[in-house]
């Protein structure tokens, strides 16, 4: 089989990432992100940048991950009674509530494929909660949707974050005092 078109690719796998992480749509046309949620979920969070970085070591196989996702959502479809709309990419086609029902059944216990899956939907929820694939004071700037849910508070004018209050209402432990002034120890 040769390679997807890379529409057909992305917007199958940017579906997968709103199913794991809903998001508001980007526009009326848009098919890929159901609009399930306010706010911006994995694809606003940038799950596909991060799905098409190389230290995944995923990149190589996205082809076959939209392939096999779209067929698993065409059996869904014809076992479920569910019309798909021609010309749009299966999973893309089935309702929010079909796709998390599909996505459930891939990644559940005793499914064949489960590892393969369990690790692209944990890439997905990876770019919004962590947003691994951006420098955290680039994404906090930019207004990374997970982070900025989570409260991550930006750094100080120096690019360092102190935490003047702590946690616990009390420091854990003393300064040593070799530690020079950039934190590191001496």
């Amino acid at each position: 089989m040769g390679p997807l078109l890379y529409e057909t690719r992305v917007e199958t796998l940017e579906a997968l990432a709103d199913t794991i992480v809903p998001g508001a749509k980007r526009g009326p046309g848009d098919r890929a992100v159901a609009g399930m949620s306010p706010t911006g979920g994995a694809v606003a969070a940038g799950a596909i940048e991060l799905l098409e970085w190389d230290a995944t070591g995923v990149s190589e196989g996205l082809d076959d991950y939209a392939r096999s996702l779209n067929e698993h959502a065409r059996a869904h479809a014809d076992q479920h009674g569910v019309a798909l709309e021609e010309g749009v990419p299966e999973f893309v086609a089935l309702p929010f509530e079909e796709r998390a029902a599909l996505v459930r059944t891939l990644t559940a216990p005793g499914h064949p494929e489960k590892a393969l899956w369990v690790l692209l939907v944990l890439f997905c929820y990876m770019a919004y909660d962590s947003a691994a694939h951006l420098h955290t004071v680039d994404a906090l700037k930019a207004g990374h949707p997970g982070l900025t849910a989570m409260g991550i508070a930006p750094p100080d004018a120096d690019g360092l974050w102190r935490f003047p209050s702590y946690s616990y209402g009390r420091p854990l432990a003393d300064l040593h005092p070799d530690t020079t002034a950039s934190g590191s120890p001496a």
